[in-house]
């Protein structure tokens, strides 16, 4: 059996998936791994592209798009490995980088996930873990990242200083997050109420609750190229997103979503879904 199973969700981005595996291909973990790629239903040839090319890659063909969350917990239910690496299709894994989250992670046995330092294809550092979410947490991580991704130098120093430095953190990205196994079942594994974002910050807050901490670490980079979903689809991106943030705060921060609508509403994003709730 694998030490280690990488979960792929993919939905119609078979170009990022397949340079995703082919990073996977050419800079492979020295653990035993297998490599688990669950389609949401794609339309664009992802699944007959890992069909036919990869056969050293196994395919769960979902007839639907799930959502990130419910995807993943198939791939977790269909796998034995002690370790679980979440893998988004936009990411390109650099030579040695899952291997040394292994060793980072082994290393502390009071840490059930942690999570890489993620990079832009330019090798800027993203804020891809933070403190627990709230609305001050969000005002002020949004502004940060805004203002780095406009190359304001003060932002972008303490960008790059916050992501130099090993830490222990509320959460970290889903984007890449190596989590051991028993946590994870023992976390209830993601909660499915979400179909794409906001899932990894409850998912760390859940392994957090049963007193394991979770890790971010500089020692290992992952290149990230994210933004590509929003690009292709932004309504659908951001009505997810919307849900999934209504969703969060419905469940950690109940006394203020009365205030979320309301602002929301008055910015015109309130998701249909949510309007008369």
């Amino acid at each position: 059996m694998a030490e280690l199973a990488i979960l792929i969700v993919s939905y119609n981005a078979r170009a990022e998936l397949e340079r995703c595996l082919q990073s996977l291909r050419k800079h492979p973990p020295q653990i035993s791994h297998e490599i688990l790629v669950v389609d949401n239903a794609s339309s664009d040839g992802s699944r007959e592209f890992v069909r036919s090319g990869e056969s050293d890659v196994r395919l769960i063909e979902n007839t639907t798009n799930v959502g990130f969350a419910r995807a993943n917990n198939i791939g977790f239910r269909e796998t034995r490995s002690e370790l679980v690496l979440l893998l988004n299709s936009d990411t390109l894994v650099p030579e040695g980088a899952i291997d040394r989250l292994v060793d980072e992670l082994r290393s502390r046995p009071d840490a059930a996930a942690i999570g890489p330092r993620l990079k832009d294809e330019h090798g800027a550092p993203e804020l891809s873990f933070g403190g627990m979410l709230s609305p001050f947490a969000e005002l002020t991580r949004k502004s940060i990242a805004g203002l780095a991704r406009r190359g304001f130098p003060p932002a972008l120093r303490w960008v790059e200083s916050a992501t130099s430095q090993p830490q222990s953190v509320d959460w970290v990205s889903g984007a890449c997050l190596l989590v051991r196994r028993a946590d994870a079942e023992a976390a209830g594994l993601l909660d499915e109420r979400y179909f794409m974002y906001c899932e990894d910050v409850d998912f760390c807050s859940a392994i957090r609750g049963l007193g394991r901490k979770v890790l971010f670490t500089p020692a290992a980079d992952v290149i990230h190229l994210r933004g590509r979903s929003v690009a292709a689809a932004p309504a659908s991106t951001e009505r997810a997103y919307r849900l999934s943030q209504i969703a969060f705060y419905t469940k950690h921060h109940p006394a203020w979503v009365p205030w979320l609508r309301a602002y929301l509403r008055l910015r015109g994003k309130l998701p249909a879904e949510s309007a008369d709730k």
